[in-house]
């Protein structure tokens, strides 16, 4: 036990800085946390019914073929160029996403998120809720 305590103390004197230069106060820097919005069904639909934004159905063609969003974009969540083409979007639109239950458009909100988009929304429950509420 006496070894551990030594060694710990060791390494927090070694891990002091040492440069005169520093100020004696830390400082923080404010981080800005961005996350996207789960709307259920209701709320999706009032919000895409108000302004300029773009709806994006990341269900295959399959899926698709059973109904969706009117005028939403179509892209493929497992089409192997699929975050290439959503990278080349307009990172300051609103977005508002949707799959077939919420998990691949909640991970297109998460990739939209980490690379700059600021305005992302997720559809949550799907498409399924979509149709479960009556909005199709």
């Amino acid at each position: 036990m006496r070894y551990i305590t030594l060694l710990l103390t060791l390494l927090l004197f070694n891990c002091k800085s040492t440069d005169s230069n520093e100020a004696s106060t830390p400082t923080l820097e404010k981080a800005t946390v961005v996350s996207y919005e789960n709307l259920d069904a209701d709320h999706f639909a009032e919000a895409i019914a108000e302004g300029d934004v773009v709806v994006i159905d990341v269900r295959t063609p399959e899926e698709i073929a059973g109904g969706k969003i009117d005028d939403a974009m179509e892209l493929n969540y497992y089409d192997t160029t699929f975050a290439d083409q959503l990278l080349t979007l307009d990172k300051d639109q609103e977005y508002y996403i949707y799959c077939k239950g919420g998990g691949r458009s909640a991970k297109t909100c998460r990739l939209m998120i980490n690379n700059g988009f600021k305005n992302v929304h997720n559809l949550e429950g799907g498409y399924t809720s979509w149709k479960d509420s009556g909005k199709n």
